[in-house]
């Protein structure tokens, strides 16, 4: 029988549990990160006015810079 070195010894005893339980759902993470955002190709993404278009569908405009809504949509206080 080999005889153990410390660190071995010491690898032996250490049992490692896991802090969390991991189960993403990588497919659905990508469509609800995608839900407010327009593809532009080459795989870049635009965000899109989070308001409805007149025939109630998503408004496909861009978004004004810091905002989440178009020129069309957007209305400051």
């Amino acid at each position: 029988m080999p005889v153990q070195t410390r660190s071995q010894l010491k690898k032996e005893r250490v049992e490692v549990q896991p802090l969390y339980e991991v189960d993403i759902d990588f497919d659905e993470a990508s469509e609800a990160w995608k839900a407010n955002k327009i593809s532009i190709g080459n795989g870049s993404y635009r965000y899109a006015c989070s308001n409805k278009s007149a025939k109630n569908c998503k408004c496909l405009k861009k978004c004004m810079p810091g905002e989440i809504y178009c020129k069309t949509h957007y209305k400051p206080l």
